[in-house]
């Protein structure tokens, strides 16, 4: 099942709803982080009153969400104002919270604050033809899903001393209309944590929370590469901080992100 496919259910039209995912979107024993968030992504969307973008999204992945076994999600408006919105969402399975989100949207005004985007990516032009392999038992189920082109960076568990991830990324299956901010999220969630190349052995890790902003609304063409930069400014005792820019293909810069990770090396 294409990631558009589920994220099309009907089901997430109503708040609460009840889902299954199947085992090929799953990262280990639980379902990949990216696909999880964007359901929650989409079922705010179908709350809002009118037209409002999401500027901000806050995930804390609380405990495993597993494959082919019903979760209900349900969100509530925790205000609605002329301009801004505000909601929560919560993931949960058999009575047990796996995922908390907030998600923060609002209408775009006319303002005299005006600040220029000014960062830019060092990336090579994307190449389809160096795209991380999936690997049954080796790579997370959902690799088969994503199109990752590493050029910064090395591969997981490799014991490298480098402490940044960059490369292009996009899913393989083309989205059916337009590439919008639940493709990117799910996408900026599919990258290996930047700790996880200092690791020399297989190791696990995961995210325990996450915040995305997003620049501009997103509409892109749906076979748009996105860029993505990452860095872990610190790592001590266990757990590391990342920040990450996405970028368009023609270098504009659509999203910041920031992860507390943790990561079991030892």
């Amino acid at each position: 099942m294409t990631f558009d496919e589920l994220l099309s259910n009907p089901t997430l039209l109503k708040t609460p709803c009840e889902l299954v995912f199947p085992q090929s979107w799953c990262q280990g024993r639980t379902a990949f982080g990216g696909l999880s968030a964007a359901m929650m992504l989409q079922n705010m969307k179908h709350q809002l009153p009118d037209n409002r973008r999401v500027l901000s999204m806050s995930v804390n992945f609380v405990g495993p969400l597993f494959s082919e076994h019903p979760f209900i999600i349900e969100t509530h408006i925790l205000r609605s104002g002329k301009n801004a919105t505000q909601m929560l969402s919560t993931i949960k399975q058999d009575e047990k919270v796996c995922l908390v989100a907030q998600g923060c949207f609002a209408k775009e005004r006319e303002s005299k604050a005006i600040v220029p985007i000014t960062q830019n990516h060092q990336l090579s032009p994307a190449n389809s033809e160096r795209i991380l392999p999936y690997q049954k038992n080796v790579m997370p189920e959902f690799f088969q899903h994503v199109a990752l082109n590493l050029q910064d960076g090395d591969m997981p568990f490799s014991g490298s001393n480098n402490s940044t991830l960059g490369g292009w990324m996009k899913f393989k299956q083309a989205p059916t209309d337009t590439l919008q901010d639940v493709h990117l999220l799910a996408l900026a969630d599919a990258w290996p944590p930047t700790l996880l190349q200092m690791a020399d052995t297989p190791s696990p890790a995961s995210s325990m929370s996450w915040y995305i902003e997003f620049v501009e609304d997103i509409t892109l063409s749906n076979n748009a590469w996105l860029g993505f930069e990452a860095h872990t400014h610190h790592s001590a005792n266990g757990y590391g901080l990342e920040d990450a820019k996405i970028y368009a293909d023609d270098g504009r810069l659509l999203a910041l992100s920031r992860q507390t990770v943790a990561i079991f090396d030892m």
